[in-house]
């Protein structure tokens, strides 16, 4: 091999050479030319790519391998974990629960925020889910966050919680070939609730743009607000979580006073 091709593929390996393109279609005297890797997907459409609908209509399950995704170094920043906490009144001693919470990503600061006092139920529906949650407090030292394994239709939470969220996992709790099934869960949901405990729902604002799911995959507010409506829920606020996600509080509807009509004797 000539001198100056060796000396070439060193400099590469070592980090220290550059490339030289090919001109006029022959390559410069000792260049090596090398073809292009794939392309590496950015995170969003990653999460993108991962989020996308099934054949049969049904919206596919965060893949466990693509946890990472969820525990990007910048999230805190666009995520705003405490605007939420604080708009759903989560106080020291709280006992709450996190539905849907992959790899514990909000779980663990819910457990921060209620403390040694409280207690966070930390719900999914895929065993390797939770098993990646368990590593997570573990390595955390948390002793305050209780697994469940949920199931599509039971999710299979305590009684007497203080609050329920469920961030950025709605539509994959939502299956558009049984529109009744979301209304069960979060009517099994507001039974586990306090008399003034409140559900937190979060999601990326329709559109595209910035991390999350496809536009086309993303849910709109306003059929959230309207589904919960049938579901025993009342809307407390709605806000924006700029510049991606909104936030959704409902409560539970206060039931209509029962009308006692008073009989006149004849």
């Amino acid at each position: 091999m000539p001198r100056a091709l060796i000396s070439t593929v060193v400099a590469i390996l070592l980090g220290t050479g550059s490339l030289r393109a090919p001109r006029d279609g022959q390559p410069a005297p000792g260049a090596v030319f090398i073809p292009a890797p794939p392309p590496v997907l950015a995170p969003a459409a990653a999460q993108q790519r991962a989020q996308q609908t099934s054949p049969n209509g049904r919206r596919r399950l965060f893949p466990p391998q693509d946890l990472g995704l969820l525990s990007a170094p910048d999230r805190d920043d666009w995520s705003k974990p405490d605007v939420i906490m604080d708009a759903l009144a989560i106080a020291d001693g709280a006992v709450v629960a996190d539905l849907g919470a992959g790899g514990g990503w909000f779980s663990i600061r819910l457990a921060r925020r209620v403390g040694p006092n409280g207690i966070v139920y930390a719900q999914d529906i895929q065993p390797q889910m939770i098993e990646a949650i368990n590593r997570r407090v573990q390595q955390e030292g948390l002793s305050n966050v209780r697994t469940v394994l949920g199931s599509p239709d039971e999710p299979r939470l305590p009684g007497g919680l203080d609050a329920v969220l469920i961030v950025d996992a709605y539509r994959e709790m939502d299956d558009p070939a049984r529109p009744d099934a979301i209304q069960s869960l979060l009517r099994d949901i507001t039974r586990s609730l306090k008399p003034q405990g409140r559900i937190g729902i979060v999601d990326f604002l329709p559109g595209g743009g910035g991390p999350g799911p496809a536009a086309e995959d993303r849910v709109n507010p306003d059929a959230i607000i309207a589904t919960a409506a049938g579901s025993g829920l009342r809307l407390q606020s709605r806000e924006t979580i700029p510049p991606f996600q909104f936030l959704l509080v409902f409560e539970k509807a206060t039931p209509p006073p029962i009308q006692v009509q008073s009989r006149r004797k004849p």
